[in-house]
């Protein structure tokens, strides 16, 4: 059985089908998710098209995760899940936060393995945060999708009203 399968429709800087095939093994392990995740490199157009399809919501995004169904408790296939990732919004992340393409795209499989693996950063209580960050630090990229929204957060809401203390600030969604 194949253990997993990256599809680059839209080339990036750096990496590979390989490459990239190798780090969401190391991820899957970090997460201690066994079965295979699928992802898939594309434009923000496609993106658009999979989240107005699957979550009616009529925009593009950076990373979308597909958790394979379940009966019972064995899943259909031994497939965790497949990941959509926007390498156009991945490339505009990376020029703005200062880090390569292809880190942004390791930082947006990492999140979307995270979903796979249960996690929910909307309602977990700052769960998916905390582990997402360990993991950042494990596998050695720079900071992820959780702790971002988190400081774009704290540094809106410092800028609106110097009386409220960043750590203050309530966690948003990506």
């Amino acid at each position: 059985m194949q253990d997993k399968l990256v599809i680059l429709r839209k080339k990036i800087t750096g990496l590979s089908p390989s490459t990239l095939e190798r780090f969401v093994l190391r991820a899957r392990r970090a997460v201690h998710l066994r079965d295979t995740v699928n992802v898939l490199v594309t434009n923000s157009q496609e993106l658009r098209s999979l989240n107005r399809q699957f979550r009616g919501k009529d925009k593009a995004t950076d990373v979308l995760s597909f958790p394979s169904p379940q009966m019972g408790r064995r899943r259909v296939k031994q497939v965790a899940g497949e990941l959509a990732i926007s390498a156009d919004i991945a490339r505009e992340n990376a020029i703005r936060l200062g880090h390569s393409v292809a880190e942004e795209t390791r930082i947006l499989v990492l999140h979307g393995i995270l979903h796979l693996a249960g996690f929910d950063h909307e309602d977990d209580n700052g769960e998916m945060a905390h582990e997402e960050t360990r993991l950042r630090q494990l596998l050695k990229l720079e900071m992820g999708l959780v702790e971002r929204t988190e400081a774009r957060a704290s540094q809106h809401l410092s800028r609106k009203s110097p009386r409220i203390r960043p750590s203050r600030a309530r966690r948003t969604t990506v």
